[in-house]
């Protein structure tokens, strides 16, 4: 205004009430004009600007909005629609981690970090689904969240950790979890599981290098019922590769858990598979089960933990595949043990990585570290952050790096990826050849 003093234009900043001050969007836009940007300090001292344009009152209406269940229930109801959404996430770049949090960790420990993962995001989170490793990718199929099964495949580079979703050619297995996956040359052979109160006893291949699903056709005797010559439907067993064959053992049919043992013969073409039924010796013998983990070492299946619906294990049990005979290790040492269902089991060296699972009253995030060679637990110093406790969770390691995928932790599925770095002295004593003392 003409004649006006330039005392009176502009007041001071110490005098000028919050509301005449402008906002940071206006500052920025000022910037903007003058082909500037903000610096950090500006950026701060913006934030602080703004926090003195808040009245008393401001901040109470805040607080109230923020406190109020009406609030809380939308923001749920938000989170729960983002994490439920039909549709693929893309996400262009890895989000990567504060670095103001990070913490030094000596060379010798493993630690615990969150996987920056980006690209075309599966669309749902998942538990009890399957993930299996074919060069430095990982094929993930089916599971479940809040709204039912899939049968989605999606894929996972190790090395980038960028997911993509493969086009398939040819019919999919129905939606499905619980089931089993094994790599046999560069196809994946899936067994049972089921959804809802259904329960699968089929078997589909997936072949990675055409990305086409198949549907193999079995070798039954003439005159023979097939029912007798495959396994009864069922989820939450177990499948190891020994001998060009797929040994499947326990799980449940919706009725009660299962201990039978089955043998898929792979060794011919897709057009000339064979069930067999393999009867097992022992002392003793585990009890029905299902929710175990199995791991093939050497010639020997380790099993450990597994529930039967009534009651959550601890033991650990070793079946000899050469001579189909039984050993429970864990009352030979005497040593302490865990009881764990939906957990994880993961062989690294001569160690087995037991990762999370329930005990029978509670989720947990812990790792065990099974010794092969003494046949026991022991405790080891992990940094860094662990996935929250859960179950029902993928693990398999890649490249000195061990990778967990999804999980369950009572309330909620989660579609976060984890990597345990195993540090080159973390495991030690390393034993480079070795023979479980059975």
């Amino acid at each position: 205004m003409p004649g006006t003093p330039r005392s009176a234009a502009r007041k001071p900043s110490s005098l000028r009430h919050a509301s005449d001050r402008p906002d940071r969007t206006e500052r920025e836009r000022e910037r903007g004009e003058r082909g500037e940007t903000a610096s950090g300090k500006e950026r701060e001292r913006d934030r602080e600007r703004d926090q003195s344009r808040r009245t008393p009152s401001d901040a109470i209406s805040l607080r109230n909005r923020a406190s109020s269940p009406n609030s809380r229930k939308e923001k749920e109801r938000e989170r729960t629609k983002r994490r439920t959404s039909a549709s693929p996430r893309r996400r262009l770049e890895p989000r990567l981690p504060n670095d103001y949090k990070a913490v030094p960790v000596p060379a010798t420990n493993m630690y615990w970090s969150r996987a920056p993962t980006h690209g075309l995001l599966p669309s749902r989170p998942t538990r009890a689904h399957t993930a299996t490793l074919v060069d430095s990718t990982v094929w993930l199929f089916g599971g479940c969240d809040e709204r039912g099964c899939c049968a989605d495949v999606w894929t996972f580079d190790t090395d980038s950790f960028l997911f993509s979703r493969p086009d398939t050619q040819g019919d999919p297995p129905p939606p499905c979890r619980a089931h089993s996956a094994t790599l046999v040359d560069r196809k994946i052979v899936f067994f049972g599981g089921g959804q809802g109160p259904v329960y699968y006893n089929a078997t589909w291949i997936l072949d990675t290098t055409t990305h086409r699903w198949i549907k193999p056709t079995f070798i039954i005797p003439e005159g023979k019922d097939p029912e007798d010559y495959t396994p009864a439907p069922r989820r939450a067993h177990t499948a190891v590769l020994y001998d060009n064959k797929i040994w499947v053992f326990g799980g449940g049919n919706g009725l009660q858990a299962l201990a039978d043992l089955w043998a898929l013969d792979v060794s011919g073409s897709v057009d000339k598979l064979k069930w067999e039924k393999v009867e097992t010796g022992g002392d003793e013998k585990p009890s029905p089960r299902g929710y175990h983990t199995a791991n093939l070492v050497g010639d020997i299946m380790v099993v450990i933990g597994g529930s039967d619906g009534k009651e959550c294990f601890s033991d650990v049990w070793c079946l000899n595949l050469r001579t189909m005979w039984w050993t429970r290790v864990d009352s030979l040492t005497k040593a302490p043990s865990y009881r764990r269902l939906s957990h994880t089991s993961t062989q690294v060296g001569s160690y087995l990585f037991v990762i999370g699972g329930h005990d029978g009253s509670s989720y947990s995030s812990d790792v065990l570290l099974y010794n092969l060679v003494s046949l026991q637990y022991e405790p080891r110093v992990i940094r860094g952050r662990p996935p929250t406790a859960r179950g029902y969770h993928v693990a398999l390691i890649a490249d000195s790096r061990l990778f967990t995928f999804g999980g369950f932790n009572g309330h909620d599925v989660f579609d976060d990826v984890h990597i345990l770095e195993l540090a080159g002295a973390a495991y030690l004593p390393q034993v480079m050849s070795f023979a479980i003392p059975i």
